[in-house]
């Protein structure tokens, strides 16, 4: 299967699909400042729905599902979900705020590959803040708990105005947790796609297909972006975790590298309209699929809709007209979305064919 996953880099139809991400709820127990999906009424995906994605698992070469939301958790049949996959020999990541981890703590031993828990601050305080819950150490034991059970813990930390000081602090707890992984990514302050409806006129930034330095910023610094002040503050941060945590970076425990962590910077100035976004490079439209709660596709979490399954096969639904189309327009530059993503995804020939 490995060779034909090289199919998919030759033009814009899919062969495979590697990777699937699965919206299993649009509700959420978290009240996070950076996300609104929380005040949407809790729809959760159809049993149905799961199965006919995962009856073609074997035939498209799916190797890794992940269950997201909203809150993946919350949905009531997760766990026989998870492990419907796994029967199909895909690998199965569950993407969660970790409110629900410590209770369920069962489920998670027996249904999942690795847990993928958004650990916002490295303390109770700016946890609360940023989250909206009062659920640090709840979130902390919950995380120690699968790690000792033999689930493999990342932690994913998006770093904003109101954490970025305590990056270093949340190195901390996540290895003291047990966590595999420590993973940082700037906050998303532009796009209207990811994640559901997010964002009110005064803390968004427009999308500017051209942006670069000079570039107006019509409303200031985004609320949960950082100032100038502070982007001096996080490079100096940058380069003290760079220092301190050498070990950690030298065995692959902060998943990105010195140099990726020294570009959000210029991500945050990039947001500010002070230079160019740092390059991004990505062929996630290439090997993953997003399938909301309804059935609704995306090529990833950053860019739009083409369309919805509709009782299509899965392997039909990739392949549309649009679906085509929108490759196409990213691989030549024409999204701009994909010019300020903070999370590129790309999966090179080798690594294709080791899959």
């Amino acid at each position: 299967m490995g060779a034909k996953h090289l199919l998919n880099l030759i033009g814009n139809r899919l062969h495979t699909l590697p990777l699937v991400v699965l919206y299993l709820t649009d509700g959420c127990n978290s009240r996070c400042v950076t996300c609104d999906i929380w005040r949407n009424p809790r729809r959760n995906m159809p049993v149905e729905l799961v199965e006919q994605v995962a009856a073609e698992a074997r035939p498209l070469g799916i190797r890794w599902a992940i269950l997201s939301g909203g809150e993946a958790m919350q949905h009531p049949r997760w766990p026989e979900i998870a492990q419907r996959f796994r029967a199909e020999g895909v690998r199965v990541f569950l993407l969660t705020n970790g409110l629900l981890v410590r209770k369920q703590i069962d489920d998670v031993a027996n249904s999942v590959d690795e847990l993928i828990v958004s650990l916002d601050g490295g303390t109770r305080a700016t946890y609360a803040a940023i989250r909206g819950v009062d659920a640090f150490d709840l979130v902390v034991e919950g995380m120690r708990q699968a790690a000792e059970r033999g689930v493999r813990v990342t932690t994913r930390t998006t770093v904003q105005r109101a954490n970025y000081r305590e990056m270093p602090r949340i190195v901390e707890v996540a290895r003291d947790a047990g966590a595999s992984s420590i993973s940082f990514l700037a906050v998303d302050v532009s796009n209207p796609f990811a994640f559901g409806p997010r964002f009110t006129a005064d803390t968004t930034l427009p999308l500017v297909a051209n942006s670069g330095p000079g570039a107006p910023v019509e409303h200031g610094p985004p609320a949960n972006a950082l100032a100038e002040p502070d982007i001096q503050i996080l490079t100096t941060v940058i380069e003290d975790m760079v220092a301190r945590f050498e070990p950690e970076f030298r065995r692959g425990l902060i998943a990105e590298s010195p140099d990726k962590l020294r570009c959000m910077p210029d991500y945050f100035r990039g947001v500010l309209g002070q230079k160019t976004f740092p390059v991004t490079r990505c062929n996630a439209p290439h090997t993953t699929a997003v399938i909301e709660v309804d059935g609704k596709l995306r090529p990833c979490y950053f860019l739009p809709s083409w369309g919805r399954l509709d009782g299509r096969r899965l392997s039909e639904a990739v392949n549309d007209g649009e679906a085509q189309q929108l490759r196409s327009s990213y691989r030549r530059g024409e999204r701009p979305e994909c010019e300020r993503c903070v999370c590129p995804l790309y999966k090179g020939p080798r690594a294709l064919l080791r899959m």
